[in-house]
């Protein structure tokens, strides 16, 4: 016997051993009650009501639903996917770091610094005001059902009852609607806070935040409802009774057009800064804006690849298309700066990214490569020449150039959205060459919808004519309204003085 076989020796027998023991003791006889007494009382015990045992296939389906994030069978039905949860929470984080910091230092660096301050006040006012109003309210008026109308959701979810950790398969089979609720809390938050930067340097922090609690109620809840909620109107995709068949990924419509056209109206109605025109108001920082615009960009992949509510190919697309679009619309917005003024910006680089984001973001998850290679070139160009020239003819005194970038730009996306959508780009979306009656949406034999291809522009034209009528003429009373309780203006001193010791008793820095 060789040395290895000497040391394997002992655990040889000690198998061979076990072997022979449990050999034996299956020949053994029974030692309790006959053999027909165990399976009585099994019976009995169990249940007449109990689950069925799935078997092997349909354990085998669940897993094949999880990987292609398709809907759960009844075995997985009220379980959260760890994978996705993980990846939406992680969403999350990122959409809320768009406004803090990512926002507060984009706008903070742009205005005066007597007014950073005032910025990351406002931003942080918001954030609070937004995640009562979510929590008592504005989840369930988006995302519930018991209206049953296309303009709002329910009452069902108010102060988050029965929010929890099991998934609403209304909107995702495998994120937690407590996950998935707050997720759509960041985008509630950071939509309001896009408004201020066309009002910065010159309305009262009371009157922001009175402003902020009533545009939610009648604009930002309504509208995420109709575009997103499952019986909402204009949800093109997931409502085969929408009666607008527009399609909007991440909130084209939603986001940006409503807040770039309240914000122009809300600035109208304000009017320009003391000294607008006749002294110089640049940026205090431009460093501050470059950090910001980076931040912004890292938590727009949140913001677009998030929306696709799991980690799939949906949301790996979205996360290509984001990247082309912004990059490419930051170097052709700095290009046409170069151009007309003779030296690209920092600024003009800043305003590019930004833009593209802005406009790819109702169509990330509907695109090629292509279609967001194009997005990124006009995102550069027509947001720019609103910007540069239509800006200054018009004289309105939008301080951050939150219309010609958010207005403008959302307005651009959700027609370019219908224009370059395709089903290989996201199976979810179904077109189809088809006369659809009146546009709508037509059934197919395995329960899914079809949206005919022509009929998709005309959805997107309706949806953005119903978000500039909501928009503006809710901001027109709105506004008046405020400055009726709160008065909208600090006084010409205050302002002189900046808004963060008038309204804070803060400066942003020392100067010794």
């Amino acid at each position: 016997m060789n040395k290895r076989s000497f040391i394997c020796l002992p655990s040889r027998l000690l198998s061979l051993g076990i072997a022979l023991f449990t050999s034996h003791a299956s020949l053994l006889p029974a030692q309790d009650a006959p053999p027909s007494t165990p399976v009585v009382e099994a019976a009995a015990a169990t249940p007449a009501d109990a689950a069925p045992v799935p078997t092997v296939d349909e354990r085998l389906a669940d897993l094949e639903g999880y990987v292609k994030n398709a809907a759960p069978t009844s075995q997985l039905k009220d379980t959260p996917g760890p994978g996705h949860n993980g990846f939406i929470m992680i969403c999350a984080a990122l959409v809320l770091f768009m406004t803090l910091p990512g926002l507060a230092l984009f706008y903070g660096g742009l205005v005066r610094s007597k007014n950073v301050l005032s910025i990351c006040a406002q931003c942080c006012g918001i954030a609070g005001i937004v995640a009562i109003l979510w929590w008592a309210v504005g989840y369930s008026l988006v995302f519930g059902e018991s209206f049953n109308s296309p303009y709002l959701g329910g009452t069902e979810f108010f102060f988050l009852k029965g929010v929890g950790a099991a998934p609403n398969t209304d909107y995702a089979g495998w994120v937690s609607q407590s996950v998935f609720c707050m997720f759509q809390m960041m985008f509630a938050i950071i939509t309001p806070a896009l408004i201020i930067g066309a009002v910065a340097e010159r309305m009262k922090f009371k009157a922001i935040m009175l402003f902020v609690f009533l545009w939610m109620l009648v604009v930002y809840f309504p509208m995420a409802h109709m575009v997103w909620g499952s019986t909402g109107l204009m949800n093109g995709v997931w409502n085969g009774d929408a009666k607008v068949t527009a399609i909007d990924f991440a909130g084209g419509t939603v986001v940006h057009m409503t807040s770039g056209w309240s914000a122009l109206i809300l600035c109208i109605l304000l009017g320009k800064r003391v000294g607008f025109g006749k002294e110089k108001m640049s940026p205090h920082s431009m460093v501050l804006c470059f950090v910001g615009t980076g931040m912004l960009w890292v938590g727009w992949y949140g913001f677009n690849a998030g929306s696709a509510l799991a980690a799939d190919g949906v949301g790996a697309n979205a996360f290509m298309t984001t990247t082309l679009a912004a990059a490419t619309a930051g170097f052709v917005w700095a290009l046409m700066e170069g151009f007309h003024r003779g030296k690209p910006s920092v600024l003009g680089f800043c305003s590019g990214i930004v833009g593209g984001l802005v406009v790819v973001t109702p169509a990330c998850g509907f695109i090629d490569a292509n279609g967001a290679m194009l997005i990124g070139v006009l995102a550069g160009v027509i947001p720019y020449i609103f910007v540069a020239f239509i800006k200054g003819k018009l004289g309105y005194d939008d301080a951050l150039d939150t219309f010609g970038v958010h207005a403008v730009g959302g307005t651009l996306g959700a027609i370019l959205t219908g224009f370059l959508a395709t089903s290989e780009a996201n199976g979810n979306l179904i077109l189809a060459d088809y006369a659809g009656k009146n546009g709508l949406a037509k059934a197919l034999e395995d329960g899914s919808f079809a949206l005919d291809k022509g009929a998709l522009m005309t959805g997107q034209l309706i949806a953005i004519g119903i978000t500039l009528a909501l928009s503006i003429i809710a901001t027109i009373v709105i506004t008046y309204i405020v400055k009726v309780l709160v008065g909208l203006r600090p006084t010409p001193e205050e302002e002189r003085e900046g808004l963060d010791l008038a309204n804070h008793g803060e400066q942003g820095y020392e100067h010794q």
